[in-house]
Order: C-alpha cells, then sequence, then structure tokens
C-alpha cells in the first residue's frame, strides 16, 4: 500500500505562554498543503520490521524515525503483522513543514487501514500526539486551529482555494529549541483563528508568527526572503513554525513562477492551493 504523506504550513503562530513542564502553548492554523513524500508499506520479507530510506538524506538511524516509532506505538496496543516500510523523502528536514510529523501520522493511517483496526481518528489523533506535537493534525490533514502545544485542534473554515503558494526554504537549519528560548510568551491582539477567516489582503499586520522577530535576528536572510516575496507581489509572506521556510501566497500563478527565479540558492516549490 503507498500513500502520499503532505506537508503543512503555519498560518499565523502565537506563542500565548510557558507551561510547568517546560512546554509553551501556542496558537496557530494548521494548513495542508500539496508537497509530499511517499511512503509505502508492505509484509515483510524477513523477521522483523524494517525501515528504509530514500531521497533527501534522513539523519537519524532507522530504530529513532518517526515512523518506526508510530508502528512500534500502534503494535504494542494492537497485534499487527510485521512490515517493511519504504519512505522518500522529498519534503525539505528542519523547514518548519511537518515532514516527519507527517510521514509518523500517515504511517499510522495506513497501518489502521491496512489491518483494518477498530480505531478512530480521535484515538489515532491521541497516539500520534505522543510522537509530536503536531503529528495528530496529519490524522485530520484539514485546516485546523491548534492550542495547546498544537495538538488540541478544531476545524477552521480558510480561504485560499485558487491561489498559489510558493515556498522558499534556504540552507538554514533553526534549532526549534533556541527559536523558542528567545520568545516572550505573550496574549496576541488578533488570534490566528479569528485572522484567518478574514480577506486574505488583510492578513499582513495582523497575523503574525511570534518566531519572526527573534529567528530574523539570527538569519537576516529570512527576513530578506520575507520582504523579496512581498515585493514580487505576494498577498501574504511568512516564516512557516519556527523556520526555515518562508511561503508567500499568490493569486497569479505566474507571479509565483517568476518570484521563485529569484532564490536561486534555495529550494524552491510552486503549488497551487
Amino acid at each position: 500500500m503507498i500513500t502520499f504523506p503532505n506537508a503543512k504550513i503555519n498560518l499565523g503562530l502565537n506563542v500565548v505562554e510557558r507551561r510547568p513542564d517546560g512546554y509553551h502553548n501556542i496558537e496557530t492554523v494548521f494548513y495542508p498543503i500539496p508537497l509530499t513524500d511517499i511512503l509505502e508499506i508492505v509484509p515483510a520479507q524477513g523477521s522483523e520490521t524494517t525501515l528504509t530510506t530514500y531521497g533527501n538524506p534522513v539523519d537519524c538511524p532507522p530504530e529513532k524515525n518517526l515512523v518506526m516509532k508510530a508502528y512500534r506505538m500502534l503494535a504494542e496496543q494492537c497485534e499487527i503483522p510485521l512490515v517493511d516500510i519504504y519512505l522518500y523523502k522529498h519534503i525539505p528536514d528542519g523547514a518548519g513543514l511537518g515532514g516527519g510529523s507527517s510521514d509518523a501520522a500517515h504511517t499510522l493511517t495506513m497501518l489502521r487501514q491496512m489491518f483494518k483496526l477498530d480505531i478512530s481518528d480521535r484515538q489515532l489523533a491521541v497516539m500520534a500526539a505522543k510522537l509530536g506535537a503536531d503529528c495528530a493534525f496529519f490524522v485530520y490533514n484539514r485546516p485546523m486551529a491548534a492550542t495547546g502545544i498544537g495538538d488540541v485542534l478544531n476545524p477552521v473554515d480558510v480561504d485560499v482555494k485558487g491561489l498559489t503558494l510558493l515556498l522558499v526554504k534556504p540552507a538554514v537549519a533553526v534549532s526549534t529549541a533556541q527559536a523558542y528560548s528567545r520568545v516572550v510568551p505573550a496574549t496576541p491582539p488578533q488570534w490566528a483563528c479569528d485572522v484567518v477567516t478574514w480577506p486574505i489582503q488583510q492578513w499582513d499586520g495582523a497575523l503574525a508568527n511570534d518566531f519572526e522577530p527573534s529567528v530574523f535576528a539570527l538569519y537576516p536572510q529570512l527576513w530578506i526572503i520575507k520582504a523579496a516575496l512581498l515585493d514580487a507581489g505576494a498577498l501574504y509572506a511568512a516564516l512557516s513554525g519556527s523556520g526555515s521556510t518562508i511561503y508567500g501566497i499568490f493569486d497569479n500563478a505566474k507571479l509565483a513562477e517568476d518570484a521563485s527565479a529569484k532564490f536561486a540558492d534555495c529550494a524552491t516549490f510552486v503549488l497551487a492551493l
């Protein structure tokens, strides 16, 4: 069985407060986008479950990959056979796009389908959240307002259909822990879940990512990319997650294609929303 785990972007990201457990409560809107990896799961040929990766290099051993952790978590709760898993990585790592989280969540949903497990989306999302804060989102895989550490999810209506997304991923890796350490939590003047229901022309200045000031101070090239996207005609541009991907949303596909040519030293993806 084959599926295509997709990426996400964050439409706004507010760091609201630091929790007693050391994590942070946030408020954001997760939006699924059509940039995908390829995940195949087949019955095992040998005496153990295996993971083989292709495409972009994966900087961790198979046993520590979220995909294998997802398999083991489900196997501890349900009797499922051994499998061989093949993962082609196309979504950039360390990009704020949720690629690893999506792979893990899609592993859970595919295993549920393959072995006809009686597990609801809600139950699977609770399991997925134990693997990573944004894993639960990919179980539902539709626009969601997220609170808590990103695991409390509620559907939200976002109207960006027919627009074009340009992702720009420079050769920069942003440490999530470092990004959080430089943010001062606060209640936002506007909640992201409210702003995304407005016309996109009204988002700029109201839909904020709290990581931008500190991350841009560390990596000025990210601010330059955002400014260039807006200058190229993007209706809205922002950092996704804690980075390092900057995205721009355009109402004209040719403008997005033309803008992508300005970033020859970066990975770029032009996607229809």
